[in-house]
C-alpha cells in the first residue's frame, strides 16, 4: 500500500525550502552581506555594518597599519639605540682625549646632542644650594636631592619630570630625564640628561648605554682629581 506525501503549510514548505537553499550554498551566502543584514538586522544595525565584506577589509586594512606603526615603532626605537650607542662610544673617547679636569666637565657638558637630548649637566649637592659653581658646567643643588631622585642606594633613574629641579629654569620644558650617580669625593654628585620629547630614555640599552658612560665619566674625573680607583 502506498503512503501520501504528508501535506504541509506552504508557509512551512517555503521555510524548509529556505534553510535547505541555505545549507547548500552557505560559502556563497556568507560572503553576501547585504543578506546577512537581513537575515540578522539587530547584530548588524546595532553594529552600523550594512556590508560585510566591506566591514571585514576595512578592519583588516585597521590591523595591518597597527602592525605597521608598531613595526616602524619598533624600528625607531632600535635605530635610536644604535645611535646612541654609537654616540656613547664618540663622548668617552673625548673623554679620554681630554687634556684637563674642565675639559673633561666640559666634554660631559656637551654630550646632549650626542646622546639624543637637549640639555646635559653636572650637579653636585651644596650647602649653597643652587648658586653658580666655582666650576664651568657644574650646577649646584641642595643637600638630599640626589637620595631623593635616586634612592638612597639607587645609581641611576628614568624620570618624566623634575627638570628645574635638577637642571635649571630652562629644564622645566624637559618631559625626560635620565639621572644618574657619581661616585667621586665628597657631596653627592649626579650626571643629568633632559630631553623635551616624552619618553626619550626608556629601553633597557639605552639606560644601559647612558649608565656607561656616566661610569666613564665617573672615572675620568676620579683620575683628574688624583682619587684611588674604585
Amino acid at each position: 500500500m502506498s503512503e501520501r506525501a504528508q501535506s504541509r503549510p506552504p508557509a512551512e514548505a517555503a521555510a524548509e525550502a529556505v534553510k535547505a537553499y541555505i545549507r547548500m550554498n552557505r560559502a556563497k551566502l556568507s560572503k553576501d552581506g547585504e543578506f546577512l543584514a537581513l537575515l540578522l538586522p539587530e547584530r548588524f544595525a546595532s553594529s552600523g555594518v550594512r556590508d560585510l565584506q566591506r566591514f571585514t577589509i576595512d578592519r583588516l586594512a585597521a590591523e595591518n597599519a597597527a602592525l605597521r606603526a608598531e613595526r616602524d615603532g619598533l624600528r625607531g626605537a632600535r635605530e635610536r639605540a644604535v645611535q646612541l650607542g654609537e654616540g656613547v662610544r664618540r663622548v668617552v673617547l673625548d673623554l679620554v682625549d681630554a687634556r684637563s679636569f674642565e675639559e673633561a666637565i666640559a666634554v660631559a657638558k656637551s654630550s646632549a646632542r650626542a646622546f639624543g637630548a637637549d640639555r646635559a649637566a653636572l650637579c653636585v649637592e651644596s650647602e649653597d644650594g643652587t648658586k653658580t659653581a666655582h666650576c664651568s658646567g657644574v650646577r649646584l643643588i641642595a643637600p638630599g636631592v640626589a637620595d631623593a631622585v635616586l634612592g638612597c642606594d639607587g645609581t641611576g633613574a628614568i624620570l618624566s619630570g623634575g627638570g628645574a629641579l635638577l637642571l635649571g629654569a630652562g629644564g622645566a620644558e624637559c618631559r625626560s630625564l635620565a639621572a644618574f650617580r657619581l661616585t667621586i669625593v665628597g657631596p653627592a654628585a649626579l650626571y643629568v640628561l633632559g630631553a623635551r620629547e616624552e619618553r626619550r630614555f626608556e629601553g633597557e640599552d639605552v639606560a644601559a648605554d647612558l649608565a656607561f658612560f656616566a661610569r666613564a665619566l665617573e672615572r675620568a674625573i676620579r683620575a683628574w682629581l688624583d682619587l684611588p680607583k674604585l
